[in-house]
């Protein structure tokens, strides 16, 4: 119930937030123009991750009063280092929304950032893996900033849609909040460290279901770098507030083995679009010879949309695939293995389909199309009417 309250702070002060900065924003003209690789076609605010930011720091300002919260606040400079990094991070993205920050600077600000975060906030001391330690501090900091710097600019990469980002989130951090709690009992570690994860986690689940309504297609304002980059931070703060402190001492039997791998297949598996997205286009910009930070109109949303899905439906679709492989991997501390793979199968098909669904439309088109000119070359009748409206059916 505490973190449910905590939730709903964040998504009534993040939803109020909104609708000010929206409003400031269209009064005083604060907004980008449209740009070639928008998929909108009209001037939108990109000021969300500033009601994100507030629904943050007033989410995190309820829960330090709260008594059942105390154990997390008993190291006040951690909690603190964590909403400074946000702040910061948030600042940093808005910034780059009004002015386009230099790629380098935006880099260089962002591996600062984690850099702070890693010494004072959160960073990974083991890994539950055959129980590695990580050999050094030098080290642990060291592979704290590459994964926070990643995840940041992993997220802020499939940030092209409507909804997008804000729904994925929800999706992946609620399985997360649902894996915390329940490895927390099973295992019997109910210290700071997972509740530490399970409160940054309620958090993000709360300023998206906040700011979601007015992201929603046609979406009247976007997060941005701010809100994108911030809800990177904090995500890959809280995976690693729980894999960097799994005690794999207490695994009491081979049951309990799996348990340690989903710390870290988890947050992979709610990252796999994000993470997929950013690996493509890196290589890509690479191979082209361009930065690695260089915009452009190939992302995978910007492929789904090519491939015919709808804006809402290739939304949809991320959401599909970020559901099966998050809850998927949940599944495996719920019901037999055999049980987990077979329902992922299945989910995998699914998506699968509904991706491909608008060539597979096209395919089908052109085979019905084929066989009607061919009819009509043999009985000499011209084509019908149905097969002008096929010769134009594919969706845009």
């Amino acid at each position: 119930m505490v973190f449910l309250l905590i939730t709903a702070v964040a998504a009534i002060v993040t939803f109020v937030a909104s609708r000010v900065v929206l409003r400031l924003a269209l009064q005083h003209g604060i907004h980008p123009p449209v740009r070639e690789r928008d998929v909108h076609s009209r001037p939108t605010p990109r000021l969300g991750g500033v009601a994100m930011c507030i629904g943050v720091v007033a989410a995190l300002g309820v829960a330090a009063l709260i008594p059942e919260l105390s154990g997390i606040f008993a190291e006040p400079v951690r909690v603190w280092t964590l909403l400074g990094g946000a702040i910061a991070i948030c600042a940093i993205g808005v910034l780059d929304d009004l002015v386009d920050l230099d790629w380098m600077l935006k880099l260089g600000a962002q591996i600062l950032v984690a850099t702070g975060v890693a010494l004072f906030g959160v960073q990974i001391v083991s890994l539950p893996i055959a129980g590695i330690i990580v050999p050094s501090a030098t080290t642990a900091i060291t592979l704290t900033v590459l994964i926070i710097v990643l995840v940041m600019n992993a997220v802020n990469f499939i940030d092209g849609l409507d909804g997008l980002v804000a729904g994925t989130t929800i999706i992946g951090s609620t399985a997360f909040f649902g894996y915390i709690w329940m490895i927390s009992q099973n295992l019997g570690q109910q210290n700071a460290y997972f509740s530490l994860a399970s409160l940054i986690t309620s958090i993000i689940v709360g300023v998206c279901l906040g700011f979601l309504p007015v992201n929603w297609h046609p979406a009247r304002m976007f997060m941005g770098d701010g809100g994108a980059l911030m809800l990177g931070l904090l995500t890959a703060a809280s995976a690693i507030a729980v894999t960097g402190q799994i005690d794999i001492g207490t695994m009491g039997g081979r049951s309990q083995i799996l348990p340690a791998f989903i710390p870290v297949l988890l947050p992979l598996a709610i990252l796999l679009m994000p993470l997929t997205d950013f690996v493509l286009a890196v290589v890509r910009r690479v191979v082209n010879g361009n930065s690695p930070f260089a915009a452009d109109r190939k992302h995978l949303h910007h492929r789904l949309l090519d491939m015919g899905h709808s804006h809402l439906g290739a939304v949809l679709i991320f959401y599909a695939w970020t559901a099966v492989v998050s809850i998927g991997c949940l599944l495996f501390l719920i019901v037999p293995w055999w049980v987990a793979v077979g329902i992922m199968a299945v989910g995998f098909i699914v998506c699968a389909l509904l991706t491909a669904a608008p060539v597979g439309r096209r395919v089908f088109r052109t085979f019905l199309r084929v066989l009607r000119e061919r009819r009509a070359r043999r009985t000499g009748l011209q084509p019908t009417s149905i097969d002008a409206i096929d010769s134009q059916g594919d969706i845009r």
